[in-house]
């Protein structure tokens, strides 16, 4: 199979970049100036695509904001990716028919909720400002991103700090864009967070945040300095067809 890598964060020549490579021992390489903060999701963007981003072909960046003052400082940090899940990974007719056996969050079946599968939940501490990168892989299905027994304090669109929206009960991610979502917990207790398309959530796409004040400590990620060395790799990018 040919592949190929399309970054949502990169605004570049699409023949040049995005372009498929076919044999095993072939590579492109280029990099790009991540201009806009947010959260983007890339994938394969090789034919046929609908298959590889099915096939979990995809990640998501997160480009921090210069200024770390435009948004609230976050306690927790989280990145959830919501994928569909076919039974034949070679049907590619059922990808097209929309025929998904599971709405799953980071490539597993009700992955983060304890009382289901017995997954490791989402933890917080009451009161902390828990900040969820959520990107929507697809390759279909539109999310109704929703905290249960809570309201998200802020909504980013594409996770970009100037896209801000308050008091939002549900927010609708479409394949391939991402937000960034807020929420403070005061009460302890379990908040299931789900895709309010209920036959996603009922199909795999349940994550439970547990707030306890015995939650365990959580790192934020890391944030990458903007003035930063590009690695030289040895890769000799393909001159454009």
């Amino acid at each position: 199979y040919p592949h190929a890598m399309d970054f949502h964060a990169a605004e570049i020549d699409f023949l040049k970049n995005y372009r498929a490579i076919n044999a095993a021992d072939e590579t492109i390489g280029y990099t790009f100036v991540a201009k806009k903060p947010g959260v983007f999701f890339y994938h394969c963007g090789a034919p046929p695509m609908i298959q590889h981003v099915a096939r979990g072909m995809f990640g998501a960046i997160i480009v921090d904001p210069k200024n770390t003052k435009s948004w609230p400082k976050a306690d927790r940090e989280y990145v959830l990716i919501q994928s569909e899940l076919f039974e034949n990974p070679d049907d590619v007719q059922a990808m097209f028919d929309r025929k998904f056996a599971h709405i799953i969050f980071n490539g597993g079946i009700f992955k983060y909720h304890p009382y289901v599968t017995g997954g490791h939940a989402l933890e917080a501490k009451p009161g902390e400002r828990v900040r969820i990168y959520f990107v929507n892989a697809g390759p279909n299905e539109f999310s109704a991103f929703h905290p249960i027994g809570e309201i998200w304090d802020n909504v980013y669109e594409s996770g970009n700090p100037a896209n801000k929206l308050s008091g939002v009960q549900t927010y609708v991610v479409g394949p391939g864009s991402a937000a960034t979502f807020d929420v403070v917990v005061e009460s302890a207790g379990a908040y299931p967070l789900v895709t309010h398309s209920l036959t996603g959530a009922l199909r795999g796409a349940i994550a439970v945040l547990v707030v306890s004040p015995d939650a365990k400590p959580a790192p934020l990620m890391p944030h990458t300095p903007w003035k930063v060395e590009v690695p030289q790799t040895g890769i000799t990018p393909l001159p454009a067809p």
